[in-house]
This record gives C-alpha cells, sequence and structure tokens, in this order.
C-alpha cells in the first residue's frame, strides 16, 4: 500500500466512528480535521469532497459489522448453529454496537432517506450484503434437510432484518436494551417453531 493509499485509509478508519456517532450530515470539514489530524488539502488530496469520505465511513462500518458476523458464525458446523450465532452476535455484542453510535446501516438510511440522497445506494447495497448472509444461511438449512422446504427464505431474511433494526432503534430511542432482547427472542422462536424441521 502506497503513502497515498495509507493516508487515505487512515482518514476512513479515523473518520468511521466520528460519523456513525455524531451523525453523516452534521459532521463538519473541521470535524474531520480535528480526529485526523489532517490538513483541508490532505483530506482533499485523498477524497474528491466530503460526500466521498462518507461513502467510504459507511462502507468501511459496515464491512466491520460484517466481518465481525460472520466470524461469529465461521466455526459453527450447521446450518442451525450458524442461524443461532447469528442471533448471539447481537445478544453479545449490543452494547459495543451501542457505544459506537449503533447500527451504522441504520443511521446512514435514517440520513440518507431525507437528507443524503447521494447515501442511498451506499445503504442498499450493505443491508443486501447483510442479506445474503442470512439467506445463504437458511438456503443451506433446507438443502441440508435441518430447515423446512416450503419456508420463504427471503421473507425470514426480511423479517429477521426488520426486527432487529426496529429493536435498535426502539431501544436507543426508549434507553432500554429490553426491546433488543424481546426482538431477538422472538427471533429465536422463530427459528424454532417456524424454520426448523
Amino acid at each position: 500500500m502506497g503513502k497515498a493509499q495509507k493516508t487515505r485509509q487512515f482518514i476512513i478508519e479515523k473518520t468511521a466512528s466520528l460519523f456513525n456517532k455524531k451523525g453523516y450530515a452534521v459532521t463538519t470539514l473541521s470535524d474531520i480535521i480535528e480526529v485526523t489530524g489532517l490538513t483541508k488539502g490532505s483530506i482533499y488530496g485523498n477524497f474528491r469532497d466530503k460526500d466521498e469520505v462518507v461513502i467510504e465511513a459507511l462502507r468501511y462500518n459496515v464491512d466491520r459489522l460484517n466481518q465481525a458476523l460472520k466470524l461469529a458464525v465461521k466455526d459453527k458446523t450447521t446450518s442451525l448453529d450458524q442461524l443461532l450465532a447469528f442471533v448471539d452476535f447481537y445478544r453479545n455484542t449490543f452494547s459495543q454496537i451501542m457505544e459506537e453510535g449503533g447500527c451504522p446501516m441504520l443511521n446512514a438510511a435514517t440520513e440518507s432517506d431525507d437528507n443524503l440522497i447521494f447515501l442511498k445506494e451506499t445503504v442498499k447495497v450493505s443491508f443486501e450484503g447483510w442479506q445474503r448472509i442470512i439467506q445463504q444461511i437458511i438456503q443451506n438449512g433446507i438443502d441440508d434437510g435441518t430447515f423446512k422446504e416450503n419456508i420463504s427464505v427471503y421473507n425470514y431474511t426480511s423479517i429477521f432484518i426488520m426486527l432487529i433494526e426496529g429493536a435498535i432503534l426502539l431501544s436507543r430511542a426508549l434507553n432500554d436494551t429490553n426491546q433488543l432482547t424481546i426482538a431477538l427472542d422472538r427471533i429465536m422462536t422463530i427459528i424454532e417453531f417456524e424454520i426448523k424441521k
């Protein structure tokens, strides 16, 4: 990795948490300069504009989340254990996710809906990547006979994501982690009584 690439990566890593905690729209160039210790020229020498920094910071945050999720299910040998590990991942990392400003996809989705329209496509791609991880686990379970054949992989994937994202939103808004517990318990019930053979 060359010097320019290292500087670019440094900026992304330093601003990722800042954007997720403070917000993508309200974070200013001065904030970016302060957190990186670099000059305006260094920032714009590596990025076209603030929008590009925002997109790359979101991608970095989402990639970190996806890598952690994949690691949580990696050593599980059955589809059922992988799906349960997915639920446990959110039980075990929720406080860390909150300390880092919440779910980066949820935060970006909220801001891109009405304000940062340029971010919409990156948010969409991020959610689609998350969907693929869960869909693959469920499909593998159908293929190996662990899960019922007549279930909708798409529908259950969507339900799981909606429950988790809605629970994270309510947990933050109400300052009550029970919201996530309720959602994850519901997912466990769905796995046990609707998906599993």
